[in-house]
């Protein structure tokens, strides 16, 4: 039956019923009600009441391409049709998973040439951490093993993602986390970076304690250091230019594996492919997901180095690893059509010399100079606002994250779907952005800061 039988507090009553929904306080949700989105065109998206609100997160950081792409549609339709689904066990595969692998290798940072496909960035990231450990296992060396990762870091949801992952709520429901993993201070200047350190200063330091990780466990208990090039869900937090280039030189002074998550920044987000790209990073492997295939099907793509693989491949045996739709059909056919059409219209260009820089821009001329933001910081087509309560003092409101909550209501509210983390705003919006987007955007920003400040007394 089609839902527009229902009208949307029966909808609303049904959820409330039976769907437990991601990262939720379901308690809330009930009272409140969901929001149900019924339909999405190019930007935006449109609720069951009517109401057309521009996406500003992509989705989930993930509709590269914006919606209702007939391409995409036709891609898994023709698929389908044709071979819906086989898997990649028994010694077979099918040709669209080959495909893209050959593609993906074409497009990845230099050496990056193998690809083990899987659903999810949790599910790329669980299989990075079983990759590097067998790796060192296969080199004679399994007490290298440890990996350091970062505060307020995402690499998922599984119990290994949420293990790798530095958030600590995360990491208080687990009731155990995966063992060795270690966390150390991000590249979060705006909070952490002490009075009067430079940019640069400050990148080496934030460096510097990956590189202290390292020597209080020992080089040869330290399988890999991951990070996202860029923090996403942890508040679109950008690193000093000073900080990869040190951390790639202590990853190979003590033969330390570059683990690289790019769920998020990889496939033209940054204004290249991968934002390994930008920011000159030669990474062992790239976990990647999202805006593979825009979300219009589930896929996750590790790219594994040359040094990996050929361990991997000639001392291994078999890898005990592997997922039902590992290299599903559908998914694959629906990433190669994705990927041409991002090439095909100049999206990563577009990204790169145009909107990426006057998304940073429109955002601090619209509302860098507001009372209630203390920063605007933004790379390609990402961006982030702190919150605050005195922008002098960079106080924060209290509880942690309430006002950054007004603010979010207020903008969805209004027309633009944006994210609250912590006390950060976050963007990500699709890569088919126009500066008309951008402006747009902007104005629905400063309406919903505005009434946020009357709300809070600001």
């Amino acid at each position: 039956m089609s839902y527009q039988n229902y009208s949307l507090k029966q909808l609303q009553a049904i959820d409330a019923e039976h769907h437990l929904h991601p990262f939720t306080d379901h308690k809330d949700l009930r009272q409140a009600g969901t929001r149900v989105i019924v339909r999405a065109d190019g930007p935006f998206i449109y609720d069951s009441e009517g109401n057309e609100i521009l996406d500003g997160m992509a989705g989930l950081w993930c509709v590269a391409v914006g919606y209702g792409r007939e391409e995409l549609a036709r891609a898994a339709y023709e698929q389908m049709k044709e071979l819906p689904y086989y898997n990649s066990f028994f010694r077979c595969s099918t040709p669209t998973p080959t495909l893209l692998a050959a593609r993906l290798a074409e497009i990845a940072p230099k050496g990056l040439d193998q690809v083990f496909f899987g659903s999810s960035g949790s599910e790329a990231n669980d299989t990075a951490l079983r990759l590097v450990r067998r790796y060192w296992q296969l080199e004679g060396k399994p007490e290298k093993n440890r990996i350091i990762s970062r505060r307020t870091a995402y690499h998922g949801s599984t119990i290994a993602g949420a293990s790798l992952g530095g958030m600590s709520g995360m990491h208080d429901q687990l009731g155990g986390a995966v063992p060795n993993i270690v966390h150390v201070m991000p590249p979060y200047a705006y909070e952490l970076a002490n009075e009067g350190e430079s940019d640069h200063d400050f990148g080496l330091r934030a460096a510097k304690a990956v590189e202290d990780a390292i020597l209080e466990a020992g080089a040869d208990k330290v399988a890999a250091f991951i990070g996202e090039p860029i923090q996403g869900a942890g508040g679109v937090r950008i690193p000093p230019a000073s900080y990869w280039p040190e951390i790639q030189r202590i990853c190979r002074k003590y033969d330390v594996l570059l683990m690289l998550d790019e769920v998020i920044t990889g496939y033209g987000r940054t204004g290249e492919w991968f934002a390994a790209q930008s920011y000159g990073i030669e990474p062992d492997t790239i976990t990647t997901a999202k805006a593979l295939t825009s979300g219009y099907q589930p896929l996750s793509a590790l790219l594994v180095g040359e040094r990996v693989a050929s361990t991997i491949v000639e001392k291994g045996g078999e890898f005990y690893h592997g997922y039902t739709y590992s290299g599903h059909p559908v998914a694959c056919a629906v990433a190669l059509k994705n990927l041409e059409i991002i090439e095909r219209e100049g999206l990563i260009e577009r990204v790169r010399d145009d909107t990426g820089p006057y998304l940073a821009e429109a955002l601090r001329a619209a509302v860098g100079d507001h009372p209630l933001v203390g920063e605007v910081r933004g790379f390609g087509l990402l961006g982030a606002i702190e919150i605050v309560k005195d922008k002098a003092t960079r106080e924060r409101f209290q509880p942690a994250g309430s006002a950054a909550v007004v603010v979010r209501d207020h903008a969805v509210a209004n027309g633009l779907m944006i994210r609250a983390t912590g006390d950060t705003m976050i963007m990500s919006p699709p890569l088919i952005w126009t500066r008309a987007t951008i402006d747009l955007a902007c104005g629905r920003l400063k309406k919903a800061l505005d009434l946020a400040a009357r709300d809070l007394g600001a």
